[in-house]
């Protein structure tokens, strides 16, 4: 082991991952790792999905939340269990504590999307109160931390928990166990590293020469961080979107594992995450969530080294608010250069619109926001316009044409603060 690296207090046995794939029988689906076609022709690989939205809560968290609160002991089921979570751990503590007629109190932060409120309380019906507390994850885990001391109830942690870690490695057995060929490389999303450490646990053991390479999103790389600085480290402000993949500091136990095990750590774009899931829905018919389309959003930067291997994407949640999806196809053509937003400056004259369009607009480019207000008394009225273009090239003749016919006032999009207040 290199010295330099953190040491592991803890590590899953092939027997701690064994029982908790008998415990979860009956309760966790096995779900089926898939070929799929589009993306192994893409890439000129076997690419094979495994498909964690297929489990009944759409997400593979039920796996360690039920794990950890089946062990619980009857004095500690009799007080009641809380958690915090961004959406799909509190889904799987809520169907777990009804499996198990166990009263939960769940905490989630307040920017998680309606849709997994929803499912929260489907699942866990009269035996789960959900109470909506702070920002991130990080702010509702330390009320919910709050809670566990003034009422002495278990707290049940998303990642950092060796029960949890042991549930959410049975996901790697299963792949193991369902792939036909020797897996070269295998992708997977890291949160706080839950799945992250019991997976690639199992794969050290059962199949060591497998490169397992750990995602995350560039607005929330904690566990990169971590690793580049040799130490578990928190940081100060994160990017929410990805919400299930977006924690200030990963776990205690899972930073060292994943530090000794994972290939790999890289991060990905949030708007590239929003162009994989509208590729996956438009492609192939697959809904994912944020954190779902990780794994497959690090692929363009490995296609030399995947060509002709066998590879795995691991898809780990579906649970995605319809709301959400003017907002991820606005990031996703932002990210690809064909969405952008100007201050232009409009002559107070009739017609100047008429020539907006025809003399600088070119003949695909299209408007997409307009905010305009006329003042009278001014010579010129500034607007905030979007416009769509076909190609990141036609943006520069664009600008120039905008220059030549007097309207260019400003550009936005590499001016995050402005953009955010008029946009």
């Amino acid at each position: 082991m290199d010295e330099a690296k953190t040491k592991i207090s803890y590590s899953p046995t092939l027997a701690n991952v064994l029982a908790a794939a008998e415990n979860l029988k009956e309760i966790a689906s096995v779900t089926p790792l898939l070929k799929n076609l589009h993306y192994s022709n893409k890439f000129e690989c076997n690419m094979f999905f495994k498909r964690e939205d297929f489990q009944t809560v759409r997400s593979y968290k039920i796996r360690g939340a039920y794990h950890k609160i089946s062990s619980l002991s009857l004095s500690e089921t009799k007080k009641g269990i809380v958690c915090a979570s961004a959406g799909n751990h509190a889904q799987g503590v809520a169907l777990s504590c009804k499996l198990l007629k166990i009263k939960g109190t769940i905490y989630m932060p307040l920017p998680t999307p309606n849709q997994k409120i929803e499912q929260v309380k489907m699942f866990g019906e009269e035996y789960v109160e959900i109470i909506m507390e702070g920002d991130t994850y990080d702010d509702a885990c330390l009320a919910a931390k709050l809670n566990c001391e003034l009422t002495q109830k278990s707290f049940v942690h998303p990642f950092d928990d060796e029960k949890v870690i042991e549930g959410q490695a049975t996901v790697g057995l299963e792949i193991l166990k369902q792939s036909q060929k020797i897996i070269d490389y295998i992708f997977i999303p890291v949160g706080g590293g839950g799945l992250a450490a019991g997976l690639s646990s199992v794969f050290k053991i059962i199949s060591p020469k497998t490169k397992i390479i750990g995602v995350e999103p560039d607005g929330a790389p904690s566990m990169s961080i971590s690793i580049k600085n040799k130490r578990n480290t928190e940081l100060q402000t994160i990017e929410k979107f990805v919400d299930g993949a977006a924690v200030k500091k990963v776990g205690s136990l899972t930073f060292p594992i994943c530090e000794q095990n994972l290939d790999a750590m890289i991060t990905v774009p949030e708007g590239k995450v929003c162009q994989t899931i509208l590729d996956l829905y438009n492609k192939d018919a697959i809904v994912v969530e944020p954190a779902g389309a990780l794994s497959i959003s690090a692929l363009d930067y490995y296609k030399n080294e995947i060509k002709e291997k066998n590879v795995v994407c691991l898809i780990s949640g579906s649970n995605n608010d319809i709301t959400r999806t003017p907002e991820i196809k606005e990031r996703a053509l932002l990210y690809a250069n064909l969405k952008h937003y100007f201050i232009i400056k409009f002559p107070q004259r009739a017609g100047a619109l008429r020539e907006f369009v025809v003399d600088v607009l070119g003949d695909k480019d299209d408007i997409t926001h307009f905010e305009y207000t006329k003042k009278t008394n001014r010579e010129n009225g500034a607007a905030v316009v979007g416009v769509e273009i076909k190609h990141p090239n036609n943006l520069h003749p664009l600008i120039a044409r905008m220059k030549k016919h007097n309207f260019y006032g400003d550009y936005l999009n590499d001016k995050p603060d402005l953009f955010q207040f008029l946009v």
